[in-house]
């Protein structure tokens, strides 16, 4: 049970940074998705700008700005949806990292309960709610699957965050690593219309790969952040949404009783 939850958590780590690297563009438009869980942005299209953002600024060299700024931030919130590519159905993410590999936040799959996942310092917490552990016991034998979930359910466990089975749960922490890529930018990503993403003003840019499209909203007032990307990806369809830019990441220990998944062998 310890091993088959943690390795559905590890696999937000791969497909979130899968999806920072979408590369080059063309001039096709692509509609704004579904927003992402949690989420109550539509992005609205504004008839009458005031102005024109980035006055002479092609599409790839705004997407070289944002992204610049983006990796440049220490520390963000990400939310949103991407694809589970190995079980199928879809991971949802609201975590808070930065660059010192802290984090907090909570991670779910096809609505079949939830985590809670925390990271400071060489530590990993976890909380799984009963839904999720039932979810990732599926098949396993019922007295196994009570018995994990009469241990674990609503109670927080740690583990060591260089063990073999969190490792790669704690490298989807560090927001170095999150972002691996994407200070390379999208050089061919072409200019669109403007809009707002949770009240930012913010202008939408398209890129292509081959056959996957891609729409990027890149923040027009203050730092050109990254806002949001959508990827109508056959493959790797989903939606990220990022905000709190520089707000320090509230990852503490938690109080009470705190089981020791290592000592348990």
């Amino acid at each position: 049970m310890r091993r088959t939850a943690l390795a559905a958590l590890a696999l937000a780590a791969v497909t979130a940074a899968g999806l920072t690297g979408c590369a080059g563009g063309d001039q096709a438009n692509t509609g704004s998705s579904a927003d992402p869980a949690g989420q109550s942005s539509t992005p609205k299209t504004s008839q009458k700008p005031k102005e024109e953002p980035f006055p002479g600024l092609t599409g790839g060299e705004i997407a070289e700005k944002a992204f610049a700024a983006t990796t440049a931030a220490p520390s963000l919130r990400m939310t949103g949806s991407v694809p589970d590519e190995e079980g199928g159905g879809t991971i949802q993410v609201d975590m808070a990292l930065d660059k010192r590999g802290e984090c907090a936040g909570t991670l779910g799959m096809d609505g079949q309960g939830e985590a809670e996942l925390i990271k400071t310092g060489d530590t990993v917490y976890l909380r799984y709610d009963e839904k999720f552990l039932r979810a990732q016991g599926e098949g396993e034998p019922k007295g196994e699957v009570d018995a994990a979930v009469a241990m674990l359910a609503g109670k927080w466990m740690k583990t060591s965050a260089t063990g073999p089975d969190a490792e790669d749960l704690a490298g989807f922490c560090d927001l170095d690593a999150v972002l691996g890529g994407a200070e390379k930018g999208d050089a061919d990503a072409a200019r669109g219309a403007t809009t707002t993403i949770d009240g930012t003003p913010a202008i939408t840019l398209t890129a292509r790969d081959g056959q996957d499209r891609f729409t990027l909203y890149v923040a027009t007032e203050g730092e050109p952040y990254l806002l949001r990307l959508d990827s109508t990806s056959a493959t790797d369809p989903g939606t990220l949404s990022f905000s709190d830019y520089g707000t320090p990441v509230a990852a503490k220990k938690p109080t009470g009783d705190v089981l020791d998944l290592d000592s348990l062998g």
